[in-house]
């Protein structure tokens, strides 16, 4: 399939971004596009199925829905502008968890998720750490997750009052990490999410 010729210096909308027929996976920042990295890498793609895998059960019998990328979240300004022409931020998070079914449709999902993790990688790390930390961080995501593969850790961050994101963990090794929008009653145990047979 022919790559689409587009402008990258040019701000795209959400109702743009549905008519590119492609191969290529891309996000709007704020209505500028950023080309995602080729596929994932196999630790990526591992820590990524054992963490879903870990939300995934304890959420089946719950309100909430955990998800995974390839999937759009639409990030709009205001809440009374959510027309497809009126959304200029899509990100593909790696995984993200929605309690609130209003903000789920046929699409994915319109306004902040609950909870974010992205796994990072050399090629997209300044882009997790930084922009897409402030986004989730502008649009109200209460809780995100950093992890970080080659040195098997994950930086947990919350929405404080002030709503901006304050460190509420560093975690590695053994630890579980309590999942705040859950009031700790899920523990994530990290040797369930590393383990030994990962590659790069």
């Amino acid at each position: 399939m022919k790559t689409l010729d587009l402008d990258l210096n040019k701000r795209y909308s959400y109702a743009d971004y549905l008519t590119w027929m492609d191969d290529k996976r891309r996000e709007l920042y704020d209505g500028f596009i950023k080309l995602m990295t080729p596929a994932p890498s196999r630790m990526h793609q591992k820590i990524s199925t054992n963490l879903t895998s870990i939300f995934w059960l304890f959420l089946k019998t719950k309100t909430c829905e955990v998800y995974h990328a390839p999937a759009d979240v639409r990030f709009p300004k205001d809440a009374k502008r959510t027309a497809d022409k009126q959304v200029y931020t899509v990100l593909q998070p790696d995984i993200f968890i929605v309690c609130d079914p209003s903000k789920l449709d046929s699409r994915g999902c319109l306004g902040a998720p609950d909870l974010i993790i992205e796994i990072i990688s050399a090629k997209n790390s300044k882009r997790d750490l930084k922009d897409k930390f402030e986004i989730y961080q502008e649009h109200g995501v209460k809780e995100y997750w950093i992890v970080n593969p080659n040195d098997e850790n994950v930086n947990v961050f919350v929405l404080g009052e002030s709503r901006k994101y304050q460190l509420k963990g560093m975690y590695a090794e053994d630890d579980k990490i309590p999942v705040n929008i859950f009031d700790g009653d899920l523990k994530v145990d990290l040797t369930e999410v590393f383990t030994s047979e990962n590659t790069s």
